[in-house]
């Protein structure tokens, strides 16, 4: 951990070396560490893992450019996600600006540099990573269930959990991004319990209705409007009045009833089919889909104007393989159920079923793992569900190179703890002989990473 009393690094990223002297004088309190391209700054990143940088957007081979600036910038988020950038813009270049805080900078300055604005940016960065780095340790330690029914340790999914509660709130649409059975209608619940809206929670496969009765589910129709219509009825929008409506896999909408329900995103208001009465609905839309939307638009099999009107808040919600600890959680909770449910005779995962269950990469995502953990408690011979029942061949995964190699160590180690409490279920003795380690050393282990016993 890096000692508090030593000064804090801010990287300047600069190719004037007369404003990087000055700004070296500038922020005296700061360790200031230059540089000037782009492969300089990675280094630097690496080598130092500074909390906040400052990026001119301008940099060698393309000065008078952007491209090589928001290529770093685009590099130092990918490696380092929690830094905080803040881009330096020439005059006029808002379009610059507000693209790079799209990409994921913190905040931007103007140029010529005033040395007193951006020192308070630069001081406001600092205090904001502070807090988030507090709560990350806080949410490092966190286990059970979130937003009600989500079972979760991992911080992958409690950023997730984090970025929902706060949008639930608000009066805007929200699209979940992630494969198949990752749990986004789940999350879409979330979404609905967590916003105070009183109307129903309602719930629509786009994919699993054909083109030509999909509209009629969603708009509703008039009696006569077509054959066998004997009475009118009232659709999925409409019964979700005050509520929630949840559009799963929305890339699936036929273009012409796309311009239908863009319409009703804009006015707030339906035609039923056969109808001339303008209905004014209040109903929130949450969506999901597993398939690549920006891809679809740029083919034209997706309105872009309704990709907006349904992306104000996009959350990636990623895969089992990649929520850290997960699988061996989750699949404890499923036989607990299962075993109540369909077999009381199965307690438990034995040690080569644990071990089995955390190195599969699981591409159903947790769909798959409810599956197999019920069919293994209807099938297990004995009181503990082994490898053999579950039926599973794990193959290595290759994870992207960490920023250096004390972080590298720090991955590792994480992630040991973590596989080895999920195993023994949070015993401390069993989690240190697994590890080779003494208990003394592991509670050692368990602060230092900021690790819940």
């Amino acid at each position: 951990m890096t000692d508090q009393s030593e000064p804090k690094v801010l990287l300047v990223v600069e190719d004037d070396e007369g404003l990087q002297r000055q700004l070296k004088w500038a922020y005296e309190g700061y360790q200031v560490v230059c540089a000037r391209d782009r492969q300089s700054a990675i280094e630097a990143l690496r080598a130092y893992e500074p909390a906040v940088v400052t990026l001119d957007l301008g940099l060698p081979p393309d000065p008078d450019g952007t491209t090589e600036g928001f290529a770093t910038l685009e590099e130092i988020l990918r490696l380092k996600p929690d830094t905080k950038v803040i881009v330096a813009t020439g005059h006029g270049a808002r379009e610059s600006a507000l693209k790079a805080i799209g990409m994921g900078a913190y905040d931007f300055y103007k140029k010529p540099v005033d040395i007193d604005d951006l020192g308070m940016i630069v001081a406001r960065a600092f205090h904001l990573h502070e807090i988030e780095e507090e709560n990350r340790r806080l949410d490092n330690g966190s286990t059970g269930t979130v937003l009600g029914s989500i079972v979760t340790a991992a911080p992958e999914m409690m950023k997730v959990a984090k970025t929902i509660e706060r949008v639930a709130t608000a009066d805007v649409s929200v699209m979940l991004l992630g494969a198949s059975g990752t749990g986004k209608e789940l999350l879409a619940r979330a979404v609905h319990e967590k916003s105070g809206r009183k109307g129903e929670f309602i719930a629509i496969n786009c994919a699993a209705i054909p083109e030509n009765l999909l509209e009629a589910e969603l708009f509703g129709y008039e009696r006569g409007a077509f054959t066998g219509a004997v009475k009118s009825n009232i659709g999925k929008i409409e019964m979700a009045e005050g509520g929630t409506l949840f559009l799963d896999e929305v890339g699936d909408i036929p273009l012409p009833l796309q311009v239908k329900l863009l319409r009703f995103l804009q006015e707030r208001v339906i035609e039923r089919i056969g109808g001339r009465q303008q209905i004014a609905v209040d109903t929130r839309i949450v969506c999901a889909t597993h398939q690549n939307l920006d891809a679809m638009t740029a083919d034209g099999r997706f309105r872009e104007d309704l990709y907006y009107r349904l992306a104000e808040i996009v959350v990636k919600i990623p895969s089992l393989a990649e929520r850290s600890g997960d699988a061996v959680l989750l699949a404890r909770h499923f036989v607990n159920r299962f075993s109540r449910e369909l077999n009381p005779s199965v307690h438990s995962l034995s040690p080569d079923g644990l071990a089995a269950i955390d190195v599969y990469p699981w591409p159903g995502n947790v769909r798959e793992l409810e599956n197999r953990l019920k069919r293994a408690v209807i099938m297990a011979d004995g009181k503990s569900i082994t490898a053999a029942d579950l039926d599973l061949s794990g193959r290595a995964e290759h994870e992207p190179l960490p920023i250096n190699l004390r972080a590298a160590r720090e991955v590792a180690d994480r992630k040991a703890i973590r596989q080895a409490m999920s195993r023994t279920d949070n015993n401390i003795s069993g989690a240190a002989k697994l590890l080779g380690v003494s208990r003394p050393t592991l509670y050692d282990l368990l602060k230092q990473y900021s690790l819940q016993a």
